[in-house]
């Protein structure tokens, strides 16, 4: 009894206790798989018996829930364009995962509402929709495993700096996509054919996709020692699109190659990509390429990390010349540089140094000073996802301006996480000569997933 008593102590004070072969609460939930509640022993938490539903042999529901609320405060907003504002953007995602062998449904809807936002773009809210909804099915073939997934689904690539589910504004990307993959040892080899989803607001349930755009590609990855190779090319149209003054149909070819791995204290993650194609009667001719990398000081108190990160995109350098030289950065990570989504991946050049300390096991925190330059004066300066800034295009000189980096995570538990994240962003000669000023950014977020 006195056994009980002190175990009930501690779990008091410190939470449930949980199995350790219990899956962790992922950024997509598709990726979990709750099988391992089939042993009621393991079922050690509250609703864990709606995380492992029986649905006969070899067969089972799982259901799920995500919270995410950020309160935001932007002073100066988009360098000045927009006066100051203090927002809540509130994000929730419920779903139904079953599975029966080697099939399985997933389906998750998603409510986005920016709470008291002065302008509300395409990814800041987006009332009650279908988020996710795919079938998939796992077999073998040529020694190897095989998916095919087919339906409303997401595909995270890589780094994100271009293909992303989009999880640092409030609306996720999502795409109405057929998903093959192959692996069978170090090799996994993929094929997309998929239309983008559009995003609406104007009631439940309208979000929609269609032929207008497409984006297909063609993926392969190698394992190597410490790390991986993997390639991709691709294709992305669009029956309309405007850069500048370049307007009319886009047929843009993708050619991607990353190399990322680590070995002791180092971790590298380096990317290059071209894209060839037309929009109207232009040829396209654009490239990007992105480094992180860093050493970890694992025997030092607080394992200090010193990275730098490292970053180009090309730009148009000449108008009215029959040639686009804008890069389209696809479907991008908005918080790549910073969750305050200033600039994006066009038209840039980026250098950020930082250092990351882990006081404790739950706490990290993160510290940076960056520099951009636009790469080209003639082209205007990008903010995220992928909109120009009115009026920066032929005016000032490259020099972007230079931010401040400030973030902090903290686990509470397997469900709770809290981030807080500060951006003062210095406008250069750029953004000035456009008569835009300096933009500062606080968020303080709180996620829970069941």
């Amino acid at each position: 009894m006195r056994t009980l008593a002190a175990a009930a102590l501690v779990l008091a004070a410190t939470g449930p206790v949980l199995a350790a072969e219990r899956p962790a609460i992922k950024v997509n939930r598709w990726q979990e798989d709750w099988s391992v509640l089939a042993d009621p022993a393991k079922r050690t938490e509250p609703l864990d018996d709606l995380k492992y539903v029986p649905l006969g042999d070899d067969a089972f529901l799982s259901l799920g829930l995500t919270l995410r609320e950020r309160l935001e405060l932007g002073d100066a907003a988009t360098f000045g364009q927009e006066a100051s504002d203090t927002s809540l953007s509130q994000r929730l995602q419920v779903h139904a995962d079953a599975r029966a062998g080697a099939w399985r449904a997933f389906v998750m809807l998603e409510d986005v509402r920016a709470i008291g936002r002065r302008h509300v773009g395409g990814a800041d809210a987006d009332r009650l929709d279908l988020r996710l909804a795919f079938i998939d099915r796992v077999s073998q073939l040529a020694d190897g495993k095989t998916t095919v997934r087919v339906g409303r689904q997401d595909f995270p690539i890589d780094q994100q700096r271009f293909l992303s589910a989009r999880d640092g504004p409030g609306v996720r990307q999502s795409f109405d996509a057929v998903w093959v993959d192959w692996s069978r040892g170090p090799w996994t080899l993929a094929g997309v054919i998929s239309q983008p989803v559009q995003y609406a607001d104007a009631e439940a349930f309208d979000d929609t996709s269609s032929g207008h755009v497409r984006l297909d590609f063609a993926r392969v990855e190698r394992k190597v020692f410490g790390g991986a190779v993997s390639a991709y090319a691709g294709r992305l149209a669009r029956s309309t699109a405007r850069y500048g003054d370049v307007v009319g149909q886009e047929d843009r070819q993708v050619y991607d190659l990353r190399y990322t791995g680590k070995a002791g204290g180092l971790d590298w993650d380096l990317e290059t990509m071209a894209q060839r194609g037309e929009v109207g009667s232009s040829d396209v001719r654009a490239w990007a390429a992105g480094a992180r990398g860093g050493w970890t000081f694992a025997g030092v108190p607080w394992s200090p990390r010193l990275g730098l990160q490292g970053d180009l995109a090309s730009g148009d350098a000449r108008k009215g010349d029959g040639r686009l030289g804008t890069f389209n950065p696809l479907y991008p990570n908005a918080a790549y540089f910073t969750r305050a989504g200033y600039t994006g991946y066009a038209n840039i050049a980026h250098l950020k140094p930082s250092v990351t300390v882990a006081p404790t096991g739950k706490l990290t925190v993160m510290a940076a000073l960056a520099g951009q330059w636009r790469r080209t004066s003639a082209d205007a300066i990008y903010g995220q996802p992928f909109a120009a800034y009115a009026g920066t295009a032929g005016q000032g000189g490259r020099w972007t301006g230079a931010y401040g980096h400030l973030r902090a995570d903290y686990a509470f538990n397997r469900s709770l996480t809290g981030t807080v994240e500060a951006v003062h962003f210095e406008a250069g000669s750029a953004l000035r000569a456009a008569g835009r000023d300096d933009s500062d950014y606080l968020g303080v977020e709180l996620k829970y997933g069941w």
